[in-house]
């Protein structure tokens, strides 16, 4: 049997997909979505996004006739990071610890690995046609599209949609991710390749997640202490807290409910 299927993230690119397969009355059997998961019962997504995807963008796929499949792995961020290395090498023994930049096990372990699972167990057997959410001035990723395991379509490229267009057509049907208002692109709140200002955001908005990355980084016995290329998750909260110090000491800002010394002893307790 052919199936048509789009994977979607509910970002702009694969949400306008979506959205011209039922402009166009382009087959469309399935949407999978795949989350990955920060603990058992926190979504990796950042909050904003994960609202938008459960509140609105689900509900109205569902109500326009289209089938939301959700796929979860059955590991987590955090189950990965306290992961203790096997073998003789230098970090044997050690924690996994934050996912190194161009090598992310997030990817593997919490996205391509419980997707492929997903795909032998429910499209075994059929001619499936995978839609992707790439635009039509992305070049080099239209470029790989042969590499992929299933025949793959970029609607977006068939009818001419670049990414700014992408971003327009979701805003204009009311499916634009608020994410978009401080990332240029969505993606898991503890992704070492966060740009400042998304870091920033999770700091003044979600301190309880961010007082959980906290705890991470005072764990001892890691593989890696550094969160980026070149900082340690603390340095970067020491960063923002100076920020903060330099603003007028008459400012009605918020404090962060939470304090580093404790959060490192909670972390080193057994």
């Amino acid at each position: 049997m052919k199936r048509y299927v789009a994977a979607c993230s509910f970002g702009k690119d694969s949400m306008a997909t979506v959205i011209l397969a039922k402009k166009y009355k382009e087959p469309l059997d399935e949407v999978v979505y795949c989350e990955v998961m920060f603990d058992e019962e926190t979504s990796g997504e950042v909050p904003e996004h994960r609202d938008f995807v459960y509140r609105i963008a689900i509900p109205r796929l569902k109500r326009a006739g289209i089938p939301v499949h959700i796929v979860r792995g059955e590991k987590t961020f955090v189950g990965q990071f306290q992961h203790r290395i096997s073998g003789e090498g230098r970090s044997a023994g050690k924690m996994w610890s934050w996912p190194l930049c161009g090598k992310c096990y997030v990817q593997r372990d919490l996205k391509v690995r419980p997707m492929d699972a997903w795909k032998r167990k429910h499209w075994q057997g059929d001619e499936i046609i995978q839609y992707v959410g790439i635009a039509d001035d992305e070049m080099d990723r239209l470029a790989r599209m042969d590499s992929y395991q299933y025949p793959t379509v970029s609607l977006l490229e068939k009818y001419g949609v670049t990414e700014d267009m992408a971003m327009d057509l979701c805003r204009k049907h009311g499916l634009l991710s608020p994410i978009y208002e401080f990332a240029p692109r969505n993606g898991c709140f503890f992704c070492p390749n966060a740009k400042e200002r998304e870091l920033r955001h999770l700091y003044d908005h979600h301190p309880d997640l961010w007082g959980r990355l906290l705890e991470l980084q005072a764990l001892p016995e890691k593989a890696t202490e550094l969160f980026t290329r070149e900082l340690r998750f603390d340095e970067i909260d020491a960063a923002f807290r100076m920020d903060d110090a330099q603003l007028d000491l008459l400012s009605e800002k918020e404090t962060i409910p939470y304090d580093y010394e404790r959060i490192c002893q909670n972390a080193l307790r057994p």
